[in-house]
């Protein structure tokens, strides 16, 4: 597949970033300055302004001497890079790969996309009437390498494909400048005369290397498809990531549906054929209001099974806005595992599977939140609440048995509460238990159960347990800790909720 380069020029970049925010701006001369040595410099200006005689780097004391008028705004440091970055990371939908071509430009890699809008032609035109829509003066051109493109873009017709090959042809009545070349180059060339690329291209290398340096020899190669040019992406392409462009913008819940059934079997397909599966994947719709509205999901295991997959989407569908319509959808999965095969007994015809736990736990997680899911595993420690550890894995195995001769609650607190208790006897189980300002009447009760601190521990006390039953039939897990003393306020303690 032959490579296509697409350069953009924005060559009123900030200008018109403030012109679509602030309206009442677009007939007048404006620009940017920035403070250089005692004295404000343009570093931007618009269409009014260049028409008007203003150009970049004339101090804004000239510039009002001109136009006296003028509005002018002082530039924020790196604004113009953050504003080139964001404008990049929208025309990804166009091409997974954009560089910035700083300080006002972007090369998008078209290779194999442009079939997609009916052609090179209308594709480089429907990245300038968006451009257009949305208030940027814009030029572009598509060619083989990226500096023809550029070449083209910046000197050349607007809107003009060089077709494959012709690059040399096409930049041969541009200026110097077109190569991208440094200043004391282009001294020396139009000093000798050689004013067009046309006058110095057939010259012999050796006699361009030693008038003009290594550098011209360069840039003329990038143009020309000798010298191979690397774009470097604003955001790299992920491993595993599908996109699917639509040729009409997508409104309905079902076209979401649709999209998304075909981004997860092929990228399914990728990871079976690599022995791997999906743990976390996020969803990212380009609205052609410049917006662009995301759904993640995640799952417990590696999963490469499309239909499962699509109904934890299946789930978030309701929260995705199309608004206008979507127009590129963007699948990635960002966190990608090994699936091991599992192993089945040929003497069983129906085995035990946890996957379909998995899935249910997956759909739960992904509707409810990951957060309200939780595992435990048994620990060998006496006190209740060391006794267990959160698990993050369903296929861990607990390294002892859940202990299950004596009853435990179903909730457990994670540290004991102090409670007010009233007992006959200091050894008897109470009578009623004030917990968060309520009082509890207790109808049954048994106990108590000794938990003691372990033999290596100095410091602690023992517990004894009481389970107790108030008349609704509420049942609680109660412990006073150490012996009885009159002098302690507080040592009796809730632990836990029986059913």
């Amino acid at each position: 597949m032959e490579r296509r380069i697409v350069s953009i020029w924005f060559r009123y970049l900030l200008t018109d970033w403030l012109t679509v925010r602030q309206p009442d701006l677009k007939d007048k001369a404006l620009v940017f300055v920035i403070a250089q040595r005692g004295r404000k410099v343009v570093t931007a200006i618009n269409r009014k302004a260049a028409i008007e005689g203003i150009s970049i780097g004339m101090p804004l004391a000239d510039a009002k001497a001109l136009v006296p008028d003028i509005h002018s705004v002082d530039e924020n440091p790196g604004h113009k890079d953050r504003l080139l970055k964001a404008i990049g990371e929208w025309c990804i939908r166009f091409t997974p790969i954009v560089s910035i071509d700083a300080p006002d430009g972007l090369f998008l890699d078209a290779s194999g996309c442009t079939h997609l809008w009916n052609g090179e032609k209308a594709y480089l035109q429907e990245i300038i009437s968006k451009f257009n829509q949305k208030g940027y003066h814009v030029k572009a051109a598509m060619a083989d390498t990226a500096g023809a493109a550029w070449a083209v873009a910046h000197f050349g017709d607007n809107a003009c494909v060089i077709e494959s090959g012709k690059q040399s042809e096409a930049i041969l009545n541009l200026p110097p400048n077109s190569l991208r070349l440094e200043t004391p180059v282009l001294e020396r060339l139009y000093k000798l005369g050689l004013k067009t690329v046309s006058s110095f291209i057939s010259m012999p290398r050796s006699v361009l290397r030693r008038r003009f340096g290594e550098s011209l020899l360069l840039r003329l190669g990038l143009a020309i498809g000798n010298e191979a040019e690397f774009l470097e992406p604003i955001q790299p392409v992920e491993p595993y990531q599908e996109r699917l462009p639509c040729l009409e913008p997508i409104r309905t819940a079902t076209g979401i549906e649709i999209a998304i059934q075909n981004l997860l079997e092929a990228l399914c397909k990728r990871l079976q054929a690599e022995g791997n599966g999906l743990r976390e994947a996020i969803l990212k719709c380009y609205r052609i209001d410049g917006r662009i509205v995301q759904a993640a999901i995640g799952t417990n295991m590696p999963s490469c099974n499309p239909q499962h997959l699509f109904k934890l989407f299946e789930i978030k569908i309701s929260s995705i806005e199309p608004a206008l319509g979507i127009e590129l959808f963007v699948l990635d999965a960002f966190k990608i595992e090994e699936i091991k095969p599992g192993q089945e007994a040929l003497w069983k015809t129906v085995q035990a599977d946890t996957n379909n736990v998995i899935q249910l736990l997956d759909r739960i997680g992904n509707k409810l939140g990951a957060e309200t899911i939780h595992r435990y595993l048994p620990e060998e420690h006496y006190l209740p609440e060391r006794s267990i550890r959160a698990s993050s894995s369903i296929n861990e195995k607990p390294a002892i048995s859940w202990r299950t001769d004596k009853p435990r609650p179903i909730e457990l607190l994670h540290k004991p509460e102090p409670i007010e208790v009233t007992a006959p006897i200091p050894d008897y189980p109470p009578m009623l238990f004030r917990y968060k300002g309520k009082v509890y009447p207790v109808s049954k009760a048994d106990g108590p159960e000794r938990i003691e601190q372990a033999w290596w521990l100095q410091s602690g006390e023992h517990r004894d347990y009481y389970i107790v039953e108030d008349p609704e039939g509420q049942r609680f897990w109660l412990f006073r800790s150490g012996h009885y003393d009159s002098g302690r306020k507080h040592n009796w303690f809730i632990h836990g909720f029986f059913a």
